[in-house]
């Protein structure tokens, strides 16, 4: 893929940051805020959390989880394939808009979901809602390079960013008077104002995006287009886990990443559901939680930020991983029976945990770049992190929720995200940002 030598005009590079703006509304609005609240409600009555699905009874808790683990199961499967098809395919754009339309129409399906009859609607939409979200990112991401000078690529990527935080506030407020304030809407049901969110999530993803998709320019194809399409994704992936054993430092900060992030990208997708089914909080407030935490991790993005300047990227992890340890131990104590007031308790310990989510993402990344090897092959070393992310989501979310299935509760699967960042934290002290000798003879 040709990179652009001079930023494209304003009205392309303001129609790809528009995607951001339509996308993020999902992960927002369904992903964090409403969808576990009100799968919860639908599945679970008074005295029984079990639930019928695919000739197989689960907690209902668990069922969630394990469509997280499927759907992100998936989308690491197909991650490389995505990639290889980014970089070498002239249709970019058209696969783009297939994600981008299957995740808005799966969304929009989410509507049907009112009782657990229609079970199937709110596992198989929300599994094909994540991976039409994850897939057409992967398109988008790949177009950044070929609308913007890399002297200017953070700028727009950043600002794309800032787009998708605003609208899918925005979107999310809304949602919330609807479900908060019924009389304003002709005093609608909660539910039926939560089934209405998810089909504004899909119209407002599908509506918005075509002001990238008629603005963003196609792209031709840079190569010949042959059956190393649908394998070179792959293959790149087993050479940069080869060229790991050269690369030590690295090879280790890999196997840290792959379990600190297992346990917080499982925090991102449980937390929610630990309010409402383990706490018994009020809806209103855990929405209003998932804002304050939005808020909370850009303040938290420059605090590490400026702690990396500071300390370096390392002890800043380092510190943000302990962090997320107190965390875990706070959460598996909050209990009305230790004399705590469980939503005081609950709203402090989510500050905390959009301060630290906003810090230990980016700086990750930003580590991960730093540590990379002499190389212009960038591109398949971020597609090995990116699976790493996924597949760690995917172990992360299946054991939280069986440990939940087999013990009855949430809080001893909290004991095990404890111990997901202590082995993390134990093996990022190993690493370091200081060159090591056996680098010397590093392939490029």
């Amino acid at each position: 893929m040709e990179s652009a030598t001079v930023t494209a005009d304003k009205k392309i590079v303001r129609a790809w940051t528009y995607y951001d703006w339509a996308n993020s509304a999902y992960s927002l609005v369904i992903t964090s805020a409403l969808f576990p609240i009100y799968f919860n409600a639908v599945t679970t009555t008074a005295t029984s959390k079990e639930v019928a699905f695919m000739g197989r009874v689960f907690n209902s808790d668990s069922l969630q989880t394990y469509s997280i683990s499927v759907a992100f199961l998936i989308i690491a499967l197909l991650s490389p394939l995505l990639s290889s098809m980014a970089d070498y395919s002239g249709k970019k754009k058209k696969f783009m808009f297939f994600f981008s339309t299957l995740g808005a129409i799966s969304c929009s399906a989410l509507y049907f979901f009112t009782d657990v009859s229609t079970l199937w609607i709110g596992v198989v939409g929300s599994m094909l809602a994540a991976l039409g979200y994850a897939g057409s990112i992967v398109f988008y991401n790949a177009f950044l390079p070929e609308i913007a000078a890399p002297a200017d690529q953070d700028k727009i990527s950043a600002r794309g960013y800032a787009m998708g935080y605003i609208g899918s506030s925005l979107l999310l407020i809304f949602c919330l008077t609807m479900v908060l304030f019924p009389a304003w809407y002709g005093n609608i049901s909660g539910g039926f104002a939560t089934r209405l969110s998810f089909l504004l999530v899909g119209v407002w993803w599908f509506g918005f995006a075509q002001i990238t998709f008629n603005r963003l320019p196609e792209t031709a194809t840079n190569n010949k287009r042959d059956a190393s399409i649908f394998t070179k994704g792959y293959q790149e992936l087993r050479i940069v886990w080869a060229e790991l054993a050269d690369t030590p430092r690295l090879k280790r900060f890999l196997g840290s990443f792959f379990f600190y992030n297992m346990g917080t990208q499982t925090v991102m997708y449980v937390a929610t559901l630990f309010g409402t089914s383990e706490l018994k909080l009020d809806s209103s407030i855990l929405i209003a939680i998932i804002l304050i935490i939005q808020f909370v991790a850009i303040a938290g993005a420059y605090l590490f930020s400026g702690l990396s300047k500071r300390l370096g990227n390392i002890k800043a992890l380092l510190i943000a991983i302990f962090v997320w340890i107190l965390i875990c131990i706070a959460a598996y104590f909050c209990d009305k029976k230790y004399g705590f007031d469980e939503q005081t308790y609950f709203i402090t310990l989510a500050a905390v945990v959009g301060m630290v989510m906003g810090g230990i993402q980016s700086l990750s990344r930003s580590t991960y770049s730093k540590l990379l090897p002499p190389t212009k092959d960038h591109a398949s070393y971020f597609s090995f992190y990116d699976v790493c992310d996924k597949i760690g989501t995917v172990v992360g979310t299946f054991i939280f929720g069986y440990i939940n299935e087999l013990t009855g509760s949430m809080r001893n699967s909290i004991v095990v995200l404890t111990i997901f960042f202590l082995i993390g934290i134990i093996l990022l002290i190993r690493v370091t940002l200081k060159p090591d000798p056996e680098l010397a003879g590093a392939k490029a």
